[in-house]
């Protein structure tokens, strides 16, 4: 089939050359087309229902649309509103994630928070949610302005009136309704009654009751006033009270696109804002999108100029050269085709997936133009040109190795599918990559038996340089052809030293610590330092206040803005003891030489040190995804379950006191969940009665005129202000107070956690030592018990998976190697250079100091396909080697073996080091970069890399020596 293939393609060049230019122009229109984050979508497939102060998270199969899901949950919330107490309204969340905060704004201008709040809320809000792709834009900061009835229990008592009698004023004053039409003089008039509250004067205005024929106002009994609605939280910036608004993305949308879009909205509303009002953002994650995104283009660019660098150091033929960087591109866009069809991103995970198969995307095309490179040589040697039969020599030397190279990518390709059987967050996170490489091998893959023979009967002409005139391949086949001599004469020494350095390898890994992945640098930092739960939200605005004051200060930061409390959006269920400050660094360039921002948040966490505050540093994406999974906002976290609060949070507190004394634990915090102050006011039903009073009566007064209740909304234009009754200040501010209020006459199991980041040490380390300290110092009574959690948590079950899905990875190798040699010895021969390129991995990991992650075990995943590929073709040219011998002799002998070893190994060294030096070349600019993203795409490359050597040594010497050994094992017996 293959032989066919490549046969047609050579009979119809032309058609082929077509083909290929209408597919890079349509995988030009789907690199356009695709959307771009920064990162993979990591959080749950949840519905958030919200009511109140109160917030539900429903989590949902990854594999359940969305949108169905949200349909289900409706349902279900039609039902619970008919049980649920009167006024509660349960809201539906906007189709969104927990990543879906990507810009953050704030409204500036010479007016007060009031006027800058209603600004935000009913024109500025509006605009930017008729964006496309918006999901809902939520406000945060100001005041909220409401029309204010301080009622005067003494005064109501005066005049003999309840206090639900101003409710029912109040809400009754404060309507238009419509009593259809009239005809007169042919003409019809709609008839409307106008009742709408305009002013406070209006409200004012509003009768009560009469006595003796004089009617008694609420003027006569309250005062009334426009001010600030009751809030839970605030946004602060420079000091003081700022208003600002948090753009929130729809599910699925182009978050780069959306970004733009805002911005264009923006500028476009602008000169119709009031004078002085701007609109400034404090976090646009449009920078790191396209920071992470050009990190991996310049490295994509580099790549392909070091792997051609690399093809014309070999062969020394320029104008070979296109038939390597063609195809590239072209498996590219083949990828990009793929991924807008099956919705992927073009994040830094999955661009990352095309960066680390660069090097193998060209490796079919280096040893299909290598062959036909050599096969030209050699009719030019024999019959002094080789033009004039280009077409034919070509079609020999792709027939020759078209199988094998068709053969040994698809091993490639099946060897990496067993990453898409990871689960959960690492799922989430690897699965584009998994996709993006697989859609650019599938590419490769026929473009090499396809479109590279076509190029080569047009680009390989004039002359040709042999391998011997090379100065690059004489050094190298010097060195070469005296080490496999002394490996082939020195079988045994040759094999203990690859154990033995495999040996040590092993032992090297026993070193090397564990944590679930690398962190990716979001070139802004969150400080979300805690305090007591029961902090009043003024002192909190005070603390934050100080606290962002001493961040300013510091020489790297550009802006500082801090959050208390929650945004009035589902996706932010930040309580009032947890400040949320976005500090924005100023461009690296400016930073003093040699600092990293590790050790600016530490020199920031050591002079924010307060009484009574906890530190704890982390990213706004990080965070997001990790307060909407597990609930933990810190890398590990330990929750303590029992079925009384006093006692889980005893045991929490005694486990962040021992966790101190294990090293590379920091911002240790146990979460306080009990001991907020509550003032609680209990019905005398005995006494209530004697009164004639109910118990609803008494609880209508504490709910609405001690707490106060919005009765109404008054419509000023677009603008909707509510309407509020409450008991004066004088009659509330303290609890004797509330003694005299005036009643008139005719209310699973618990969870604590311990919260910690870890620093100067790997996550997996920590957490063993942290568990055997735990569970030797901290006696759990009966019936509590703890988990781990928190970004450990994910790397637990991304290890459980691992240690399936390494095993199945090597057992699909070896079973393609025994359906291709229909020997498991020889399969087994094969797969011999899986053990050693994860030596050269190990080696390289443990010199760089990475740790074991994710990442870093989906490298070696992928090297393993490599290895396995290099070593089958080594044994494809010993193997044709041998047949020659036998054709040429008649016979084959021990000392012709041993030949036919050396030329085949010999002939196998330049496409062997070819593909080695572009797969190397192709990962150097991952490993040299400091850009954003570098950080995640290092470890992932660093197992290829190093295994790519390593198993470079073992293709060339220890798999021709256990070549020789078995034939000569085999000879002995046939003997």
């Amino acid at each position: 089939m293959i032989n066919r293939l490549i046969e047609f393609s050579l009979k119809n060049r032309f058609l082929i050359l077509l083909g290929y230019a209408l597919l890079a122009g349509w995988g030009y229109w789907a690199l356009l087309k695709t959307p771009i984050d920064a990162i993979p979508d990591l959080s749950e497939n949840q519905v958030i229902v919200f009511f109140g102060f109160s917030m539900i998270n429903i989590i949902f199969e990854d594999e359940v649309d969305v949108y169905f899901a949200r349909t289900r949950v409706l349902e279900r919330l039609n039902l619970a509103s008919s049980f649920l107490p009167a006024g509660v309204v349960p809201t539906l969340g906007p189709d969104a994630t927990g990543v879906g905060q990507v810009f953050w704004y704030t409204v500036d201008g010479p007016y007060d928070p009031g006027t800058l709040r209603s600004l935000q809320d009913w024109f500025i809000r509006y605009q930017l949610n008729s964006v496309g792709g918006v999901a809902e834009v939520a406000s945060i900061g100001g005041f909220v302005r409401q029309y204010q009835i301080d009622v005067d229990p003494v005064k109501l008592r005066a005049f003999n009136i309840p206090v639900r009698t101003v409710f029912e004023a109040v809400e009754r004053s404060n309507n238009n309704v419509g009593a259809k039409v009239i005809e007169a003089t042919n003409m019809e008039y709609v008839v409307r009654g106008l009742g709408l509250i305009e002013s406070v004067k209006d409200i004012e205005d509003i009768v009560l009751t009469s006595m003796n024929g004089t009617p008694v106002y609420i003027r006569n009994v309250a005062a009334v006033q426009l001010g600030p609605e009751f809030r839970r939280g605030l946004l602060d910036k420079g000091g003081t009270d700022a208003v600002g608004g948090v753009v929130v993305i729809r599910y699925g949308a182009n978050a780069l696109d959306v970004i733009d879009a805002v911005k264009a909205k923006i500028q476009a509303m602008e000169p119709g804002l009031p004078r002085g009002v701007r609109i400034i953002p404090f976090y646009d994650r449009s920078s790191l999108i396209r920071h992470a995104v050009d990190t991996l283009r310049s490295a994509l660019i580099e790549e392909i100029i070091l792997v051609t660098l690399a093809h014309v150091i070999f062969l020394w033929h320029f104008r070979s050269i296109l038939i390597v960087t063609v195809p590239l591109p072209l498996a590219v866009l083949t990828s990009f085709l793929f991924m807008h069809y099956f919705g992927i991103s073009s994040n830094i995970m999955s661009l990352g997936g095309i960066a680390i198969a660069i090097g193998v995307l060209v490796d079919a095309g280096i040893v299909m133009a290598e062959n036909v490179i050599r096969h030209a040589e050699n009719h030019a040697a024999e019959h002094g040109e080789y033009r004039s039969k280009i077409a034919e020599i070509t079609l020999n030397a792709a027939r020759l190795v078209g199988r094998p190279i068709f053969f040994a990518m698809t091993i490639i390709i099946l060897a990496f599918v067993p990453v898409f059987a990871l689960t959960g967050m690492e799922g989430k996170l690897f699965h584009p990559l998994a996709f993006t490489k697989t859609f650019g091998m599938i590419g490769s893959t026929i473009i090499a038996v396809t479109l590279v023979p076509v190029l080569c009967t047009f680009l390989v002409r004039g002359r040709l340089h042999r391998e011997e005139d090379n100065p690059v391949m004489r050094f190298l086949r010097a060195t070469y052809a005296p080490s496999l001599r002394f490996a082939l004469r020195h079988r045994g020494v040759t094999l203990v030293s690859a154990m033995m350095f495999f040996a040590f390898a092993l032992f090297l890994a026993s070193t090397i610590g564990s944590e679930f992945m690398p962190p990716l640098d979001e070139e802004t930092a969150m400080w979300m330092p805690i305090t007591d739960p029961s902090i009043s939200l003024t002192k909190a605005a005070e603390i934050m206040r100080e606290q962002d004051r001493i961040i300013a200060q510091d020489p790297a930061v550009e802006n500082v803005v801090g959050k208390i409390g929650r945004a009035e959006t589902s996706t932010d269920p930040a309580p009032i003891n947890m400040s949320e400050t976005i500090v924005t660094f100023k461009p690296k360039d400016q930073w003093a030489p040699g600092l990293m921002k590790d050790d600016i948040m530490q020199r920031l966490d050591a002079r924010l040190r307060m009484p009574g505050v906890t530190n704890i540093w982390t990213q706004p994406i990080r965070n997001r995804i990790d307060m909407l999974s597990t609930g933990i906002r810190t890398q590990v976290g330990v929750k303590v379950f029992g079925a009384d609060l006093p006692t889980i949070e005893k045991k929490s507190a005694e486990i962040e006191r021992v966790l101190h004394d294990v090293p590379g634990a920091v911002d240790l915090y146990a979460e306080k969940i009990t001991g907020a102050p509550y003032l609680e006011i209990r019905v005398n039903r005995t006494a209530a009665a004697r009164y004639g009073i109910n118990v609803g009566d008494a609880q209508d007064v504490i709910e609405s005129a001690i707490g106060g209740k919005n009765l109404t909304f008054t419509i000023e234009g677009r603008q909707r202000f509510p309407v509020r009754v409450r008991y004066a200040r004088d009659f509330r501010e303290d609890i004797e107070g509330l003694r005299n209020v005036i009643v008139a006459a005719p209310n699973g199991l618990l969870r604590g956690t311990v919260l910690m980041n870890v620093r100067g040490r790997d996550v997996g380390g920590f957490v063993e030592e942290a568990k055997r300290v735990v569970a030797q110092r901290v006696a759990m009574p009966p019936g509590y018990y703890v988990e781990w959690s928190g970004q450990y948590e994910n790397q637990i079950r991304a290890k459980q998976r691992l240690q399936i899905v390494i095993p199945i990875v090597l057992v699909i190798i070896f079973v393609l190697l025994y359906m291709t040699y229909r020997s498991a010895k020889e399969a087994l021969h094969v797969v011999l250079a899986v053990p050693f390129a994860l030596t050269g991995g190990i080696f390289l990991l443990k010199f760089l100091g990475y740790n074991f992650s994710v990442a870093v075990w989906v490298g070696f995943i992928a090297l393993f396909g490599t290895a396995v590929q290099t070593g089958i073709v080594m044994v494809i040219y010993l193997e044709e080697a041998v047949r020659r011998k036998i054709a040429a002799t008649g016979k084959l002998t021990i000392e012709a073996l041993h030949e036919a070893v050396m030329d085949g190994a010999l002939l196998r060294l330049r496409p062997k080091v070819m593909t080695v030096a572009t797969v190397v070349a192709g990962l150097l600019p991952i490993m040299w970069s400091t850009r954003t993203g570098a950080e995640v795409m290092k470890p992932l490359a660093t197992p290829v890399l190093g295994g790519m050597v390593s198993s470079l040594i073992h293709v060339l010497i220890v798999t021709p020596v256990i070549f020789t050994t078995i034939r000569e094992r085999e000879m002995r017996r046939h003997d």
